[in-house]
């Protein structure tokens, strides 16, 4: 019922401000009409950008998660997840689904430390956007005329895979940005890499870091070497195409580069 009162109250708001008799009573004397047409723009334009912003408030607090919930317990199933169970459901071909959740305090230090190189090397230094990142992607886009590198936080990967489908729209990418700031402000950054390690794709059908170690090198997350989790960090970029049992090009290299990445950390401590 109280749902049903604030929808009515929202579409008489939209209507209020739309409605034509409004501005039609304050008209002022007739302009060229040129200066006509851009006022006319203008004034819709506004009113109308003003309606969608509160519509789309309206459904991204109907959406918007309880990280109360969010914050304790087992790592629930990602949208990731689900999408992959439906798809299985309609084609049987696909290999069944590998998921087990674990506590944080059950996954190897190698693999957090190298997950955190590789996707997002200042994670425990922004607020959900990495600014810096994100200026290096677009400079390199533009030089290059390409838009080959994104920024994308290990934040925003985690709620991209929790609330969202692998969309590229716009809307989509502004509610992902709307739901990360609000997970950061509510959510540790230990749950969130916990969250993320959780649910991330290493391979078709294999989803979280418990069942990506025991598919690839018989062994739980816990007992993963520096190696393995480094391989393992490889294989995020592109799962299906690039993880440690086909090994290509690319995995070789980008391979090459965590490793290289986390020795220069090494001897800049030392």
């Amino acid at each position: 019922m109280r749902l049903f009162r604030g929808i009515s109250r929202l579409l008489h708001w939209c209507w209020q401000i739309l409605r034509p008799r409004l501005w039609l009573r304050h008209r002022r004397p007739e302009k060229p009409q040129r200066f006509a047409r851009l006022r006319l723009a203008f004034f819709w334009g506004w009113r109308i950008a003003l309606v969608l912003l509160a519509l789309d408030t309206f459904y991204l607090i109907h959406i918007w998660p309880n990280w109360k919930n969010f914050k304790h317990g087992q790592v629930a199933k990602s949208q990731f997840i689900r999408n992959y169970e439906i798809s299985r459901r309609e084609d049987r071909t696909l290999p069944p689904l590998r998921w087990q959740p674990v506590p944080i305090k059950q996954i190897s230090p190698h693999i957090i430390r190298t997950v955190i190189v590789a996707e997002d090397s200042r994670f425990y230094q922004h607020s959900g956007l990495d600014l810096v990142a994100l200026k290096d992607a677009i400079d390199y886009n533009l030089e290059n005329l390409s838009f080959k590198y994104g920024a994308s936080t290990i934040s925003q990967q985690t709620v991209k895979n929790m609330f969202f489908s692998p969309s590229r729209n716009p809307l989509r990418k502004w509610h992902e940005l709307v739901f990360t700031l609000g997970m950061e402000f509510k959510v540790s950054k230990r749950r969130i890499i916990e969250t993320y390690l959780n649910v991330a794709e290493f391979g078709t059908g294999i989803y979280g870091i418990e069942a990506a170690a025991k598919y690839y090198y018989g062994k739980s997350a816990a007992e993963l070497d520096e190696e393995e989790a480094t391989e393992l960090a490889a294989t995020l970029p592109a799962p299906r195409k690039n993880n440690p049992q086909i090994r290509g090009e690319y995995f070789e290299k980008h391979k090459q580069k965590i490793q290289k990445f986390i020795t220069q950390q090494e001897a800049s401590k030392s």
